[in-house]
């Protein structure tokens, strides 16, 4: 708000008004001075004619207040009606909704709009899903699915760029289902109205899920819903998790303490089937179970209960009730290469253990024979071999024995052509893979190529890589100085070979493998210390110098000294992850189990290849995320393409298979993204609410496929602008401060509107005003030489 300034209309009178004042001072001391009266009293009435005297002697010089203000008709100003769902609310007893007291301060003349439009262009819009000029707000129905308050003001800023508009008056509760941050520096002043909360009403309501994906056989999904009450203190809570079918897969039950405080709830659930999935988290009083099929159409589709405490089992709105999750375990089929120096139980273990995931499958290249040194014996006659070896020539040399080549064995291929000649030698052979175990093999087993190779495996294809210890393993198999040294999470140095003497460890989880899903077995920390008591020991253990920076210990091994070192330790290297299990003979505790019917050493081995997997890249990825600055409930699908060696693939077609909830397709052409090569990009806005699934085809620019993927979201506008029932009055404060706006009362609407014109405004004319002219002036001047008269004479001075 700007303050007028004061100026001179008649400067050149100020040197007569000077003398007069100073006459009339020398007057004034002088009748004052020969006063008899008390000093108090002098004082005040010398005061009181000395302001008066001054008031009339600076008339002289025409005082003029000066300034700004917007011009008429010039300046455009918006008044923006909140039309979602949210305005429906009622929150108490007996009270009107937001939407009813919105509507008695815009559906009728008042003074305030019509000084308003003399003094504005007014332009009129309402906001929910999108935002639309109105002539009125009488037809405001309160039935928009969503409120995208946010991108509202943003495209409002768009519309007028350029063009004078003084402010922004928005009634609205601020419940925003859009998201993503305001530029404030390009917004127009902001002044929100917000309805008054009373309290009294009662609500639950599903706040947010969240879902985490673990290696943890026994559940594999853990969900977490964070579930508000209002006015239900001291009653149980119902929290229900069911799948598509509508099926309860678990539920949990929970009292409601305090308002303030959200029940957090947490679901473990192993799902049915593999790939996409789409769950729905419920919550109810426990005495007023809402139908799943009942809750999931209100959540959807129906507009909130308006009736306060007395509708719908005593909840303000049951929109909130219930909120969608989707479940993508969608990444395999993974493969998984398994290199062995020598035939072992390990590998047979390791496939006993796979049996039962069927959405990963080992291959394994075992050397049954090291290569030796080639020797031919010759005779004495020139150039022919020993006639002891006539007749044992192979004419075909496919055939032929080589001794100066290790023997290997293939196990689990899919063809006669993989891993014909060994341990792959070039990326095309090995990135289709998605990890690499390697059991008891030295380095000079693989060429310097191979061995770079390997490390470019993990760092740039983004797979994942696991040694195990042995004789032939980590420093005893000369991996430090190679590439597959560097990418270890352990130092290497020279240690006697393992297993020496008569040394047995014993496993034990750290603080931070107890903290990870995948190391465990047990649910709590009592439970997994006392199944690692019962393991056999082992005799085999690799020494290392350190552990690298980043690296984790998530296990240690102790022999009978109780002297602790590394026995797993991982780390992420590049795009990848690598793992060392320093331990070696694991397959003794398959075999030496004291109970044939404990498959935990299996779970074991299947977590371990879960994690080793989980998050290897595939040649191509979609995601789809809201789009933050669309004015419409829009999602943004993006398609990453890669090339048989992982790299970004351009020039691509992608094609995007979009099912809506009502079974509906629609087929899409993604676009390229000029921003990052090898990525795609596609928009699709959301026409109803409920589980959305996109199936992405991507073909190379020879024609070739090059893969498909699926993936999905869930629409729920109603669930998310419900979330919270009160109005967000922080952050609409925050957006008024941030762009010299202010909050504005709904009953104080004239006075707010009548502050408008000593505001800032794009396009202002001055003003003047004599102070001479006003008649509170004169009277202030009046009023002292009368206060002075007055005390004069009740002091009986002449």
């Amino acid at each position: 708000m700007k303050l007028p300034s004061l100026v001179w209309g008649s400067p050149q009178w100020s040197s007569v008004a000077g003398i007069l004042a100073g006459i009339a001072a020398l007057a004034l001391l002088w009748s004052y001075a020969r006063a008899r009266t008390g000093r108090p009293v002098r004082l005040a009435a010398a005061t009181l004619k000395a302001l008066g005297f001054a008031a009339l002697l600076i008339a002289l010089v025409e005082p003029m207040l000066t300034g700004t203000r917007p011009r008429r008709g010039a300046n455009a100003f918006v008044i923006l009606a909140d039309n979602s769902q949210s305005m429906l609310i009622r929150d108490g007893r007996g009270t009107p909704t937001r939407g009813e007291w919105l509507r008695d301060r815009l559906g009728k003349e008042t003074a305030w709009k019509t000084r308003l439009e003399q003094d504005f262009d007014v332009r009129r819009y309402a906001i929910d899903s999108h935002l639309r000029a109105v002539e009125g707000f009488d037809a405001l129905a309160f039935d928009g699915v969503g409120s995208s308050l946010g991108t509202s003001l943003q495209s409002l800023a768009k519309r007028f760029r350029g063009l004078p508009i003084a402010g922004v008056l928005v009634f609205t509760d601020g419940r925003r289902t859009d998201t993503g941050d305001l530029d404030p520096s390009q917004l127009p002043p902001i002044y929100p109205v917000i309805p008054p909360t009373r309290g009294g009403g009662r609500d639950i309501g599903v706040r947010g899920v969240s879902i985490t994906q673990t290696n943890f056989e026994a559940a594999p999904v853990v969900l977490r819903a964070d579930v508000a009450t209002t006015g239900y203190r001291g009653q149980p809570i119902v929290a229900v998790v069911t799948d598509e079918s509508g099926n309860d897969v678990e539920r949990q039950e929970m009292t409601a303490n305090r308002d303030d405080r959200p029940l957090s709830f947490r679901f473990q659930f192993r799902p049915e089937q593999k790939g996409l999935s789409f769950y729905r988290v419920r919550a109810f009083a426990r005495d007023a179970e809402i139908p799943a099929d009942a809750d999931a159409h209100a959540g959807a589709t129906a507009p909130p209960a308006s009736g306060g405490a007395d509708a719908d089992g005593g909840e303000q709105t049951t929109a909130n009730n219930s909120r969608l999750v989707v479940v993508d375990q969608g990444g395999g089929p993974y493969r998984v290469l398994y290199v062995s120096g020598r035939p072992d139980p390990e590998f047979g273990f390791l496939r006993r253990a796979l049996e039962a995931e069927d959405q990963v499958g080992i291959v394994g290249l075992i050397r049954i024979a090291r290569k030796q040194p080639k020797f031919d014996f010759r005779s004495n006659r020139r150039g022919e071999a020993n006639p002891f070896y006539d007749g044992f020539d192979q004419s075909d040399p496919d055939l032929a024995e080589r001794t100066d080549q290790p023997v290997l064995a293939r196990f689990g291929t899919t063809g006669p052509d993989e891993l014909r000649d060994g341990f792959p030698k070039t990326a095309e052979e090995l990135y289709p893979y998605h990890a690499v175990i390697l059991d008891d093999l030295e380095a000079a087993f693989f060429t310097a190529d191979q061995l770079a190779l390997l490390r470019n495996f993990v760092s740039q294809r983004g797979g994942g890589l696991m040694m195990l210890g042995g004789p032939d393993s980590f420093a005893e198999g000369r991996y430090d100085r190679t590439p597959v040294g560097e990418l270890l999470p352990v130092y290497l140095h020279r240690t006697p070979p393992p297993g020496n003497g008569d040394a047995e460890y014993r496993l034990s989880l750290t603080r931070e493998g107890l903290l990870q899903p995948w190391v465990r077995l047990r649910k709590t920390e009592e439970d997994e210390r006392k199944r690692l008591d019962d393991l056999p020991r082992l005799p085999v253990l690799n020494q290392v110098r350190g552990i690298k920076p980043g690296a984790v210990v998530l296990s240690e091994a102790r022999d009978g000294w109780g002297r602790a070192s590394p026995a797993l330790v991982a780390q992420p290297f590049g795009k990848g992850r690598v793992a060392a299990m320093l331990l070696g003979a694991l397959w003794r505790w398959d075999l030496k189990r004291a109970d044939p019917s404990d498959v935990e050493p299996r779970r074991a081995w299947r977590q371990a290849i879960r994690w080793l997997v989980a998050d290897v890249p595939r040649r191509i990825e979609v995601t789809a995320r809201p789009l933050a600055d669309s004015t419409a409930p829009a999602v943004d699908l993006r398609v990453r393409v890669r090339d048989a060696q992982y790299r970004p693939l351009d020039n691509a077609r992608v094609t995007l298979k979009i099912t809506a909830p009502g079974g509906e397709e629609l087929n899409l052409d993604a676009q390229p993204d000029g921003r990052e090569a090898g990525t795609y990009a596609a928009t699709y806005v959301t026409r109803q609410a409920g589980a959305y699934r996109v199936l992405a085809s991507a073909s190379a620019p020879d024609g070739s496929a090059v893969g498909q993927r699926e993936t999905g979201w869930a629409a729920q506008p109603a669930a998310d602008e419900f979330a919270r029932l009160e109005p967000d009055r922080d952050w609409l404060e925050s957006i008024a401060s941030r762009t010299r706006g202010e909050v504005v009362d709904g009953d104080r609407l004239g006075a707010f509107v009548s502050s408008l014109s000593s505001r800032d405004a794009p396009i202002t004319e001055p003003w003047t005003a004599p102070l001479w002219h006003q008649p509170l002036y004169f009277l202030i001047a009046i009023a002292c030489l009368a206060g002075e008269w007055g005390i004069r004479r009740l002091n009986g001075l002449p």
